[in-house]
């Protein structure tokens, strides 16, 4: 049986322009239940690669859906503009810079002895499955190999994917050395990855529908290698770039993918009340997968817009409009803390972490900074401004005027260069080093 609350506390948007809302009830109506949570995590998807963000030449209904039904976030963030840390985050609910996690690892043959998420660090699936949930993971893992740090040790309690950063579409035995994990066996998996994943997340569902869950799904695609079968590729004839027609079948198995989850989450009668995220972990890379990051600047390993700024989704048909757009910038770390609110664990944010939300009385945007640090880039936004700054070269540029970072306003606005500079330093004084 699911657990019932007297108290539940989430994330909620209604309109363009408004804050975000902390939502208290003190009482729910008889019955109420904990909700289900999905979230969906893409891999190198462009800022402009989905319909519901103006593409035009790859359909994707079944993602929009989420949007259509839910809240489309403008300025949605990720907390780097790379894979493995990203995920850091987003597990861990804070700037993974906090605790070292800074860089990718490189194979497992290369990585570091100490690459892994740091057993220190509680995991969203550590705090749900303390609330009461079932757990599971499905797709790419990349934060750790040891199996110290394998997913099952990690609060999930199903793994089906591969530890590594990458993996072949079309074999999956192709990798000898980061197989397709059922938990810890090794399986000889031959249906199209992004398919299999799909099934698989499809499966966890009709399994758990009488108990509340909490399943992630980290899709590998659209990130290279560039390989799709005939059934997604049939579908693109009219484009005549090869490597953009790549990435469109590997998007629509995506999209196929999503629509199979969401239909299994209504066949089994939780749909509505079902908290759905979708994210990517990172922008476009976009001269090596055909990626789109219009209108923005830069791409995957930037702090430059193109880089850091994704498509991001949020549905809960039973208690968010539908059909919303929000403009205040969010980011991936406001995922754990907001699930975690919507199931009512009685876990603390911590107090060094910018607030994924206000409350109802207060018109203000969720956050006052968000800052960002890869290597030698930073870069912190405050309102409509953002300071840059790429291999010791700083701009300042106006993100409401000037989307596409074209204009340095630093030596026109130096008071305000000053400000985001010195919050800058103060939040990369309370780092640590990159561990590897």
């Amino acid at each position: 049986m699911r657990k019932s609350m007297n108290r539940r506390e989430f994330l909620t948007t209604v309109g363009a322009g408004t804050a975000a809302l902390l939502v208290a009830r003190s009482a729910w109506p008889a019955g109420r239940e904990q909700p289900n949570i999905l979230v969906i995590v893409a891999d190198d998807l462009g800022y402009a690669d989905l319909g519901v963000q103006g593409c035009r030449d790859v359909p994707t209904p079944n993602i929009d859906s989420i949007a259509r039904n839910g809240v489309r976030f403008t300025n949605g963030y990720v907390s780097c503009p790379l894979c493995s840390p990203t995920r850091a985050g987003l597990q861990a609910g804070r700037y993974q810079q906090r605790f070292g996690h800074e860089f990718n690892p490189g194979a497992a043959e290369v990585a570091s002895p100490t690459f892994g998420l740091p057993l220190a660090e509680v995991t969203i699936a550590d705090r749900l499955k303390a609330a009461g949930y079932a757990t599971g993971l499905v797709g790419k893992w990349h934060l750790g190999y040891r199996p110290e740090f394998h997913p099952m040790k990690r609060g999930y309690d199903e793994f089906f994917g591969f530890l590594a950063g990458a993996h072949t579409y079309l074999n999956s035995t192709a990798r000898m050395g980061d197989p397709i994990l059922r938990g810890t066996t090794p399986v000889d998996e031959k249906e199209y990855l992004t398919d299999a994943f799909g099934r698989e997340a499809v499966a966890f569902v009709e399994r758990h529908q009488r108990a509340p869950f909490f399943l992630m799904v980290t899709f590998n695609a659209v990130h290279i290698p560039p390989e799709a079968t005939s059934k997604y590729l049939d579908r693109f004839g009219s484009i005549a770039d090869p490597l953009r027609k790549i990435l469109a079948a590997q998007l629509s198995a995506l999209d196929d993918a999503t629509g199979a989850i969401l239909q299994k989450l209504r066949e089994t009668g939780v749909y509505d009340d079902t908290l759905i995220f979708f994210v990517s972990d990172n922008g476009g890379l976009t001269a090596r997968n055909g990626s789109r990051n219009e209108p923005l600047s830069g791409f995957k390993k930037q702090v430059l817009e193109g880089g850091i700024r994704v498509p991001f989704l949020l549905q809960w048909k039973s208690q968010l409009p539908a059909g919303r757009v929000y403009d205040e910038p969010v980011i991936s770390l406001d995922i754990h803390p907001t699930c975690l609110a919507a199931a009512g664990a009685r876990t603390p944010i911590p107090a060094d972490k910018p607030l994924p939300y206000v409350r109802g009385d207060k018109a203000a945007a969720p956050h006052e900074y968000l800052y960002w640090r890869y290597g030698k880039q930073f870069a912190v936004r405050r309102g409509r401004y953002k300071l840059v700054r790429i291999e010791g070269r700083e701009q300042l540029f106006d993100l409401q005027d000037d989307l596409g970072e074209s204009t340095d306003l630093a030596a026109q606005k130096a008071d305000i260069a000053d400000e985001l500079r010195a919050a800058l330093a103060k939040w990369n004084a309370e780092l640590k080093p990159p561990a590897w």
